[in-house]
């Protein structure tokens, strides 16, 4: 019983890394590009990832595949806070999918889940280069784009559905804070390179199996060459790099260090003045090995 229960949780922490991927993969262009204070948008998303992965060889695993779905529902409103131009961001996710693996002695173990996920919070802040502005003054910024320099906090409250006694859950059972810089370069009137650099810092999990989670703090990366093709339309290279994230489980640290990256490409494609759509598609892979996943999202925006 002992060792199938050992068994259980090496695949449980290889899911729990399929489910944590959005959070710490998020490829996010245009993050810090400032709007009129007032501006409001509202967004709903869908996402479908696919992940087929082979595991680390301490664990006693074959093979992992995933399929989820994800539905998002996003609000954003812009601001002046001390007189720079500030954006608070609420993400309300619902998720359903199947994990399954090949574990040795058990057989194919697989999990189907579904639910409200975890509800985060965002607030970024213009440091450098973005005043608050009305749209007169944001119209002649981008008639002459200037360099930006933002920060952020970012709050995962640990609202999602979760049962203590089920391998995979679509909630973390955990609060997460991330912090970020980011940078956006013009290059002329039409391309803008950006970078943003972050960290991840986890609350522990005492309610997992019957044991305590905890998990080190996690570094990222980010970079995007945007070009704009006219007001509205544009489209972007995207890519990420990421470390840390080691987990502790019941007091025994864990041969799990994530070294992850992730590419892809973003098109926001407006059909009219309030109206737009956004395309994304996203492409990783996982430790250092051959495992990768692939994620296709399709989002309505509408500004108000």
């Amino acid at each position: 019983m002992a060792r199938t229960t050992g068994k259980a949780v090496a695949l449980l922490l290889l899911l729990m890394s399929v489910s944590l991927r959005p959070l710490a993969q998020e490829l996010s262009p245009r993050a810090y590009w400032p709007a009129p204070q007032g501006t409001q948008i509202g967004a709903l998303g869908f996402a479908h990832t696919r992940g087929d992965t082979i595991p680390d060889p301490s664990l006693p695993i074959a093979g992992l595949n995933s399929s989820i779905t994800t539905a998002q529902l996003s609000v954003r409103q812009t601001f002046s806070l001390a007189g720079r131009t500030a954006t608070f961001v609420v993400d309300a996710p619902y998720a359903s999918g199947r994990s399954s693996a090949d574990v040795d002695g058990l057989g194919k173990v697989s999990r189907d889940y579904d639910g409200l996920g975890d509800v985060a919070a965002t607030l970024s802040l213009n440091f450098v280069g973005a005043p608050a502005m009305d749209r007169e003054a944001f119209a002649e910024m981008l008639r002459a784009p200037r360099p930006l320099l933002g920060g952020s906090l970012r709050i995962v409250a640990p609202t999602g559905r979760y049962d203590p006694e089920r391998l995979l859950n679509v909630g973390a059972n955990r609060w997460a804070t991330k912090l970020e810089l980011g940078y956006i370069l013009p290059l002329g009137n039409q391309w803008i390179w950006e970078i943003e650099a972050g960290g991840w810092w986890f609350q522990d999990n005492d309610n997992f199996l019957g044991l305590r989670r905890e998990q080190a703090a996690l570094y990222s990366v980010e970079t995007h060459l945007v070009r704009q093709i006219h007001p509205g339309l544009w489209v972007s290279l995207d890519a990420n790099f990421y470390r840390g994230g080691r987990s502790t489980l019941g007091g025994r640290r864990l041969d799990n260090l994530q070294r992850d990256s992730k590419a892809g490409f973003t098109l926001v494609f407006p059909f009219n003045r309030r109206n737009a759509f956004k395309l994304a598609y996203e492409q990783g892979s996982l430790n250092d090995s051959d495992e990768s996943f692939r994620a296709y999202s399709l989002s309505y925006l509408r500004t108000f």
